[in-house]
């Protein structure tokens, strides 16, 4: 078999590259080492920037997440038992979110992909790129109990943080970059009705807590906990007696509990490789980076390096543009790093930290009342917080 662009993981930035390469015309090949039932399975994060807003409406999968989803033109942070609101759009000329899970935008993206009758490989197992650095790239993989080679001319590694395509990197050709917290978010879903409009991000002297929605009726809520603490000692009852302790009293009294459908233990990192292309292969997503979900970003860089690459990918088979490969990974490191520092930025405001002295308390407390009490501080939330602009592949690395 073969094709132009190979595609490895088929979650919503390998689905979403892949949608935007065969509107242009551009053949490609998704190789998933899971089921499709397993990819959809997976609980994420549901704010989606502007920017990758206005490329699924790119890609023509936006019909449900414009009937569905939840245009969000504001945020709230919590603390000292008080509620600042952020008024995304007002600060940022009119940008806001959308609260749609990525359960759903991976779902639409199935459909458009099995309507537009583009090769998905799902349990393609031992997936391995071959030959990165040469004209002549392939990938093997098991299928059927067979062996199977896709030639191809690029491949994108959209397989995550634990997935082959990094690896496939020698390790004197990348550096890496890691910090890792202290403290993990307990996640709840739970059939009930969000307890706000927009999201509530809340310190306390506990520790930090989340309230968000993925829909008018289903409610995702967070808790920082230690990364000593296991799923099976929370109790429903004592997810909700914690979360009420940790937001104002006006929250916890609207709060409605219920039973939950879901509840999981994330750890928290902060990770980027550099760079992000070795040869013919690009890394896309938690493949190259990893944030804290503090600043809401995961998904959203996955969706700015998709874009990059789609519209090189554009200019490499459109005008010949092999010029513009180098930059691939300079382009989407300018805004990753930029994310990276937002969302790291959140998550030593907001959070507890175990070795946190008196003076540490006291400076997110005199951060917090700064930056709710500036204008310039609540538009330095805002537009990162509904994403910076996207990079041009073309735009001079100087500029």
């Amino acid at each position: 078999m073969k094709t132009q662009v190979a595609i490895i993981g088929a979650g919503p930035s390998g689905l979403l590259l892949g949608q935007l390469l065969t509107r242009q015309g551009i053949d490609n090949v998704v190789l998933e080492r899971k089921t499709g039932e397993y990819v959809l399975s997976r609980i994420r994060a549901g704010v989606l920037e502007q920017g990758m807003v206005d490329l699924l409406r790119e890609a023509g999968v936006d019909k449900r997440m414009d009937e569905e989803g939840m245009p969000h033109d504001g945020v709230e942070l919590a603390f000292d038992n008080r509620r600042v609101r952020v008024d995304l759009a007002g600060l940022t000329g009119g940008k806001t979110v959308m609260v749609y899970g990525q359960t759903e935008v991976t779902r639409d993206l199935m459909e458009a992909r099995d309507a537009s009758g583009a090769t998905t490989l799902y349990e393609a197992d031992n997936v391995q790129p071959h030959d990165l650095e040469s004209n002549n790239p392939y990938i093997t993989y098991e299928k059927g109990g067979e062996t199977h080679r896709l030639e191809c001319d690029y491949v994108a590694g959209c397989d995550g943080f634990h997935g082959v395509s990094r690896r496939s990197i020698p390790a004197d050709r990348i550096k890496e970059f890691e910090r890792v917290y202290p403290f993990g978010w307990l996640g709840m879903l739970s059939d009930t009705v969000p307890v706000a409009d927009e999201l509530i991000y809340a310190r306390h002297e506990r520790g930090f807590a989340l309230c968000s929605m993925r829909s008018a009726t289903r409610s995702r809520y967070y808790i920082q906990v230690g990364l000593d603490e296991k799923v099976e000692d929370w109790s429903d009852e004592r997810f909700w007696e914690e979360l009420k302790r940790r937001v104002p009293d006006e929250v916890a009294a609207a709060l409605v509990t219920g039973p939950s459908i879901e509840k999981s233990i994330a750890p928290l990192r902060s990770f980027v490789v550099e760079p992000m292309q070795y040869g013919r292969l690009f890394l896309v997503g938690d493949a190259a980076h990893i944030v804290p979900p503090t600043g809401a970003k995961g998904l959203n860089l996955a969706a700015s390096d998709v874009n990059t690459l789609y519209r090189l990918m554009a200019k490499v088979y459109q005008e010949g543009r092999t010029d513009l490969i180098p930059r691939y990974s300079e382009t989407c490191l300018k805004r990753i790093w930029k994310a990276e520092r937002f969302s790291w930025w959140m998550t030593s405001m907001l959070h507890k930290f175990s070795e946190e002295d008196d003076f540490d308390t006291r400076m997110q407390q005199a951060e917090l009342d700064y930056i709710t009490s500036s204008e310039a501080g609540l538009t330095t939330i805002a537009e990162n917080y509904v994403g910076l602009p996207y990079e041009s592949i073309e735009k001079p690395s100087c500029d």
